[in-house]
């Protein structure tokens, strides 16, 4: 891996106003219904083991992440959603990569549209960027005493992780998106908590933006963000630590 660190994502997203965080637990939780819809039970539905690790890495409270799963017999019950992903391209040619959950795709569709033409960007055909990004599970994991560099390194060849980075605060583990599952388990198992577990599209280069060009393409990020049917935004664009996001 290139060792860039993105741990002042997850540092800024944590640093969100109560209304930002909510917003963010709203998503996992259509998230985490969807995942437990047809299997409500972690122990055999490994996807929702996963996104209940991607919840508690945001620390999503354990009675929304139990109403979470509540919802998927009952308010889940008669809708359809469907993963959908979209591409396309920010101010500048900056790659971007949104990935929705919605039950009316026309809407979607014309909502992340509208969000990305009202910023100088536009979406393209499948395929357009995503060749420039790789799908890798990543877990960050707190640094500590009790945790050095020489029993993470043990940790990640029991568990078969395919790389990890070693930053100042952090570990940065990766995985294929087929291993997460299970790397993700053996660091459960070994008491090891996350502050961040989920499989991301990774950019395989950054480019950097200057000024006007700049604060264009964090609004567009904004206004994809708010978007209720987003899930999750990536991009190849440097931001500055101190509003940096997916």
């Amino acid at each position: 891996m290139s060792g860039h660190s993105k741990w002042h994502n997850i540092a800024a997203k944590k640093g969100k106003t109560d209304a930002a965080r909510g917003a963010i637990f709203t998503k996992i939780g259509r998230e985490l219904a969807v995942a437990a819809k047809n299997n409500p039970n972690p122990d055999t539905n490994s996807k929702l083991a996963d996104v209940i690790a991607k919840a508690k890495a945001a620390n999503m409270p354990n009675e929304n992440i139990k109403r979470s799963i509540a919802k998927a017999a009952g308010e889940l019950g008669d809708k359809d959603y469907k993963e959908l992903t979209y591409e396309g391209y920010g101010v500048a040619g900056s790659a971007v990569i949104i990935k929705t959950l919605t039950d009316n795709v026309n809407r979607t569709a014309g909502d992340v549209r509208s969000a990305m033409s009202k910023c100088g960007g536009q979406m393209g055909n499948n395929g357009c960027v995503s060749y420039m990004f790789d799908n890798k599970g990543i877990i960050v994991i707190e640094r500590t005493v009790a945790l050095d560099e020489d029993t993470m390194m043990e940790y990640c060849l029991e568990a078969e992780a395919e790389d990890y980075v070693t930053e100042d605060d952090v570990y940065e583990v990766y995985t294929t998106p087929e291993a997460f599952s299970a790397v993700r388990k053996y660091f459960e198992d070994k008491g090891v908590t996350f502050l961040e577990a989920s499989i991301k599209m990774v950019p395989q280069n950054y480019i950097t933006l200057d000024g006007d060009k700049l604060e264009t393409f964090k609004k567009m990020l904004d206004k994809l963000e708010e978007l209720d049917d987003v899930q999750d935004v990536y991009h190849n664009v440097e931001l500055p630590e101190e509003d940096s996001d997916d």
